[in-house]
């Protein structure tokens, strides 16, 4: 399976054309120097919970160190090697002042969890991951909610819109099409030109209930119905249902594997954001059995 993030997964957001590297990218870098050895590797890798280290000389990328690197040497017994025999030396870099759009094409194009940023004299500035992006578009798409929800106008006339009901089949780990169905969904609310914040809001939500879909189920059904006054947002899924709703619903508690936080998901935020953007939210889980949410958002809710 293809463990890269295809553009239309996170295209709900146009934010994505808006963004420079430099406002997404981790700047608490942690780096090696040429001399270190594969133990200290090991040592930072561990104390600071990350995956990946660049290589540096005089602020230049030189390579990278993984955690399979590290594995490798252990197993060999060269943890006293210098990380000069262990890191990977093909390193692609990418410019702090790219548009957040060159990431993503990145992403597609190489099989790396994370790229290193450097200015414009090639000098190391930061890193970006899957999770950097993730998380500065949420947060960016929360901020333009709010402001557009203090505004003072936005109404429609409920004549305007006629009904539409569809459902989705979502696939356990297929993140390769995550987010697909939810950028299909906004671009039909936007074609029958609901407020903008009824758009956003719906979004989000469709947005967080699939990749949860993709991420923490065996797969289930994500469906939108819309009339005049509401739209109702549902996921479904067959297992291996929530133990604890009440902790699942506190944002950053997470139960995902680190595979799938490598990947920029799990953070423990999809359903505490799905309660946010909803007037009105259920969810009903069964540990063994599965899950069912159910989003309203009302169309001219003042």
């Amino acid at each position: 399976m293809n463990n890269y993030i295809y553009t239309d997964s996170l295209r709900l957001q146009e934010l994505v054309y808006g963004l420079k590297i430099k406002e997404v990218m981790t700047r608490d870098i942690f780096t090696l120097p040429l001399r270190a050895k594969m133990k200290e590797a090991k040592q930072i890798l561990k104390k600071n919970h990350i995956t990946g280290l660049p290589v540096v000389e005089n602020s230049r990328v030189l390579g990278m160190i993984s955690m399979n690197d590290v594995i490798n040497a252990l197993e060999k017994g060269s943890m006293e090697e210098p990380v000069t025999e262990w890191m990977s030396r093909d390193v692609q870099v990418l410019s702090e002042d790219m548009s957040l759009s060159f990431a993503f094409s990145a992403f597609n194009k190489y099989p790396y969890r994370r790229f290193p940023v450097v200015d414009k004299e090639n000098r190391i500035t930061g890193i970006i991951t899957f999770r950097n992006i993730n998380l500065a578009l949420i947060n960016k798409l929360s901020s333009q909610l709010n402001e557009l929800e203090h505004s003072s106008g936005e109404n429609i006339a409920a004549e305007r819109i006629s009904g539409f009901t569809k459902v989705y089949t979502i696939r356990q780990y297929d993140f390769e099409n995550g987010g697909k169905a939810s950028a299909e969904i906004k671009k039909i609310l936007k074609e029958k030109k609901l407020p903008d914040t009824v758009v956003r809001r719906a979004a989000v939500a469709c947005y967080e209930l699939e990749i949860n879909l993709a991420a923490h189920s065996i797969g289930g059904m994500l469906g939108i119905d819309i009339n005049s006054r509401r739209i109702k947002i549902s996921s479904s899924d067959l297992g291996p249902g929530i133990e604890n709703v009440d902790k699942a619903m506190e944002a950053g508690f997470s139960t995902a594997s680190e595979w799938i936080r490598s990947m920029g998901f799990g953070a423990g935020m999809g359903l505490p954001n799905v309660k946010k953007v909803s007037d009105k939210f259920n969810i009903h889980s069964e540990s063994g059995v599965g899950t069912m949410v159910r989003s309203v958002i009302y169309i001219n809710n003042q």
